[in-house]
């Protein structure tokens, strides 16, 4: 039996990319998932139907991350498909839309970028855990946060992408303070260049550092890299941990001479 058999994660942004590989880890591990995007898109059912062959359970939960005045919704129909959550993954994120001088950032931009990434996560972390304390615990509980490289490594062209991030990663530490004598574990998962549709944009750039060995482990990441790491995480093998942070870059971070 999987160490995580009968608990429940929440997983945003779930339905395609790094949040679908999440899912799909965590399943492994014996969760039952709620998987959260904007709407029923195709995304989302190619998620929800990978999940039912792997014999999950698994439901939906739409919503706009960055509406928090629908978050109480959102929250209700998450916790209502299997009576709790134990796991909430802050997974949904937008980037840029166009890369750039980082004199040409514009308030909308920025706010955008804020909303999504950081507003956002941060509510609904504090609404979730609201309901998980309020609820008798059953094994381990946790708050993962997904940020990015981009909360230490400064890229200029898309300035308020990183921004957003760094707040995320001071947000993770922050629960991880609250939550600890609740027995709530919270981590921050720093992803490296994964390939997704967000990382098509630039795959050139990223093709051309990893044929040149720009990093340790010189090879695109892929979605499961990371879920394999969240659901490592999530299952509690880790019991002596809060507000931690792993990379999940190839060692692409490490500082070198």
């Amino acid at each position: 039996m999987a160490a995580g058999t009968g608990r429940v994660a929440l997983v945003t942004g779930g339905g395609r990319g790094i949040g679908r590989g999440i899912a799909l880890a965590l399943a492994e591990q014996g969760f039952r998932l709620v998987i959260n995007d904007l709407a029923m898109t195709a995304d989302l059912a190619e998620t929800l139907r990978l999940l039912a062959d792997r014999g999950t359970e698994a439901r939906s939960a739409v919503g706009d991350i960055a509406a928090i005045d629908r978050h109480g919704d959102l929250l209700d129909a998450a916790w209502s498909a299997f009576d709790r959550i134990d796991c909430l993954v802050n997974n949904a994120g937008v980037s840029v839309a166009t890369r750039g001088d980082l004199f040409d950032v514009t308030p909308e931009s920025f706010d955008r970028l804020m909303a999504i990434n950081l507003r956002g996560p941060f509510f609904l972390t504090q609404a979730c855990t609201r309901r998980m304390l309020s609820a008798a615990p059953v094994g381990f509980r946790s708050v993962i946060t997904i940020s990015s490289m981009n909360a230490e490594a400064a890229s200029p062209d898309r300035a308020e992408y990183c921004i957003s991030k760094t707040g995320l990663s001071m947000m993770s530490r922050l629960f991880a303070l609250r939550l600890a004598g609740a027995g709530i574990h919270t981590y921050e998962v720093r992803p490296g260049v994964i390939r997704t549709a967000m990382t098509a944009v630039a795959r050139d750039k990223y093709d051309q550092l990893f044929a040149s060995n720009g990093a340790p482990l010189s090879r695109w990441g892929e979605p499961e890299d990371v879920g394999r790491t969240v659901a490592a995480l999530a299952s509690g093998v880790f019991p002596y941990t809060t507000g931690e942070v792993v990379h999940v870059d190839g060692g692409l971070a490490l500082p070198k001479l």
